[in-house]
């Protein structure tokens, strides 16, 4: 008789359509947003002010700059990058036409995360997710540092590029060929 081989405790990681099946079933019904990154659920914190003010302003100020281009810009849209990750950046600019469901990943020109509290895993985890998945350009709109960090040029876990611009300063979308004025956000 051969026993079954014993193996280590493994994780096992969701995928996007296991995730929507317990967000539709009411899992997180307690939770007031949450996100699946490398088949982890992530439960967010809720936005307060400041964030919320950043986070619509850069939204604003990203309509007005593409106006007419065919570009969309949403806020909080959930990105789909199978199998395992769903991320909600807090801005999305993307090719449209506006569709159903998630956006393509093949539809996304530029991610936008602000961060009051989130910093390291913006800096971390999800620039890595996003650079993993071919994410053009990809910002992080730190509050407390009073910074904009611009990602450019995926390479497999990481960015080649990466710069900082003081809030108050324009900074360049290159894969969109706009600036935006930064001035006023914090």
């Amino acid at each position: 008789m051969n026993a079954p081989a014993l193996t280590r405790p493994q994780r096992a990681r969701l995928r996007i359509e296991d995730f929507l099946l317990l967000q539709s079933s009411g899992a997180f019904a307690d939770a007031s947003r949450t996100e699946l990154l490398d088949g982890d659920i992530y439960c967010m914190n809720s936005q307060f002010q400041r964030h919320s003010y950043v986070k619509s302003e850069i939204a604003f100020r990203f309509r007005e700059a593409i106006a007419g281009s065919g570009l969309l810009v949403l806020v909080e849209a959930a990105v789909a990058m199978p199998p395992h990750d769903l991320p909600e950046p807090d801005v999305t600019i993307m090719q449209g036409p506006i569709g159903t469901g998630s956006v393509s990943l093949s539809a996304v020109r530029l991610l936008v995360e602000v961060s009051d509290t989130t910093l390291d895993i913006d800096l971390g985890r999800k620039a890595a997710l996003y650079a993993r998945n071919g994410v053009a350009e990809y910002w992080v709109a730190d509050i407390e540092g009073r910074q904009i960090w611009v990602h450019r040029e995926p390479a497999g876990n990481g960015y080649a590029r990466r710069e900082t611009a003081a809030m108050g300063e324009p900074v360049e979308a290159t894969t969109l060929g706009v600036s935006i004025a930064t001035d006023g956000l914090v």
